[in-house]
């Protein structure tokens, strides 16, 4: 019930923001007619004039770089490990200190979480799963939301020339605030059953009685066939599914050929919103592979009484779920092509909704953004919407934050015991990226 008023709580902020923008549309178009767009670009969204001149400050050291460096750092670090990659940080941050204009912010923010996305992936595979013998990274899940959320990047996309500036803010602003509530409230969840966990088995641990009836107190005892410790090279292929990373890569490949012709072209002409519509079923065939396969899995799985699950998410997969996986999929895609994130703010938070441990959530959801930021960056390269040396001086800081923040993390997570320390994370982010869109807001008026 949670996770489908969670979702309620999104559809009903992303259907008020699209009544708000036929109005604004209907005014304009009685008060003089409405401009159609140019060109669909993967970009934030500039302002209601759909004038955004590019701004390229020189890259040089002073009190900008150095702020910007930090502040950089630190949300690449927390936004991978929280799985979110940081859009709403770096945005504001690009253009409020840097002096970047919006949609080259928006270029260098594709950037700045490619590159932590990627240096957390590659730290994720050298990591094993913290309770079971498979990848901490749920391909199935990822295969499942992969094209969803390209496609609803697209669907951004194109929102973003029609909303209204204001709008964009607002309605990410509500969602964010949603969202990062909503997982503050399951990080306290968690953070209780850990303590209860905790004080069990501290309880369990305490007083023994041997064979004789005698009472042994704090008393340790050594497995006696003790656990093999795999190499880093186990882990490795252990983690890495080279059969479902290739699909993926497909898919890449296919967005990436339909947008690079797709913006060669003229807007709005047959051929333009024919590659926009072949998009459609590349994307539904990886979705419709992946639901029949948990869906068959899933019912041979519960006729024959076996209770274990075929992914990380502790839901049943039915149809009715998996439609709940595509409209969530679409939407977290739509708020990433308004925002110019890779869709983590809504994928993170959906994750834990149904099930997913943090550990798993968390490389799940920085393995997909990979794939959507890489998508986008080879576009604005090609489009020349940023400046090399600034791209590749945040990226690289991007990449050293993302492989320290899982380390020192992780690390924590091992010392306290407590994966909930990931879900506070996800959620401080969330909340931090709200109160600075809504800073940039106030500044743009």
């Amino acid at each position: 019930m949670a996770t489908k008023g969670f979702v309620v709580y999104l559809i009903t902020g992303f259907s008020l923001a699209v009544l708000l923008s036929v109005y604004f549309i209907n005014k304009h178009s009685i008060n003089g007619g409405y401009a159609h767009p140019q060109k669909l670009l993967l970009s934030f969204p500039a302002n209601s004039s759909g004038s955004d001149p590019k701004v390229w400050p020189d890259l040089k050291f002073n009190w900008r770089i150095v702020l910007a460096t930090i502040i950089g750092f630190l949300g690449s670090a927390c936004g991978t490990v929280g799985g979110v990659g940081g859009g709403g940080i770096f945005v504001p941050m690009l253009t409020l200190i840097v002096g970047f204009d919006t949609k080259s912010a928006a270029a260098i923010s594709k950037c700045m979480i490619m590159g932590a996305s990627a240096s957390s992936v590659w730290y994720n595979l050298r990591v094993p799963h913290p309770c079971r013998e498979v990848p901490i990274i749920d391909y199935d899940l990822a295969l499942l939301f992969q094209p969803m959320l390209m496609l609803g990047i697209t669907l951004g996309v194109s929102l973003s020339v029609v909303f209204p500036y204001w709008l964009i803010t607002i309605l990410i602003i509500v969602l964010f605030l949603g969202t990062s509530s909503r997982s503050f409230f399951k990080g306290i969840e968690m953070w209780k059953e850990e303590t209860n966990l905790k004080k069990a088995l501290a309880e369990q641990q305490k007083t023994y009685v041997n064979s004789h009836g005698e009472l042994l107190i704090d008393t340790v005892y050594e497995p006696l066939i003790p656990k093999e410790e795999k190499t880093v090279l186990q882990i490795v292929r252990g983690n890495f599914n080279v059969k479902r990373i290739l699909v993926l890569m497909l898919v890449w490949i296919s967005f990436l050929l339909l947008q690079v012709f797709k913006n060669n072209l003229k807007a709005c002409t047959p051929l333009y919103w024919l590659l926009n519509l072949l998009q459609l079923p590349v994307a539904l065939a990886v979705f419709v592979y992946e639901c029949v396969k948990l869906y068959k899995e899933s019912k041979k799985r519960r006729k024959a009484g076996n209770p274990e699950s075929i992914c990380e998410a502790a839901i049943e997969w039915t149809g009715t779920n998996l439609a709940f996986c595509a409209v969530c999929g679409i939407l977290g895609g739509t708020v990433g092509g308004l925002l110019g994130s890779g869709g983590g703010f809504i994928l993170g938070p959906l994750l834990l909704e149904i099930g997913v441990i943090p550990q798993v959530a968390s490389a799940t959801a920085t393995f997909v953004m990979m794939f959507s930021s890489s998508l986008s960056v080879v576009e604005f390269y090609l489009l020349k919407r940023f400046p090399i040396p600034y791209a590749l001086y945040l990226m690289t800081v991007s990449i050293l934050a993302g492989f320290w923040g899982q380390f020192f993390i992780r690390k924590l997570i091992t010392i306290l015991k407590r994966a909930s320390i990931v879900v506070f994370i996800l959620s401080g982010v969330i909340f931090a990226s709200a109160l600075t869109m809504g800073k940039l807001k106030s500044c743009s008026l």
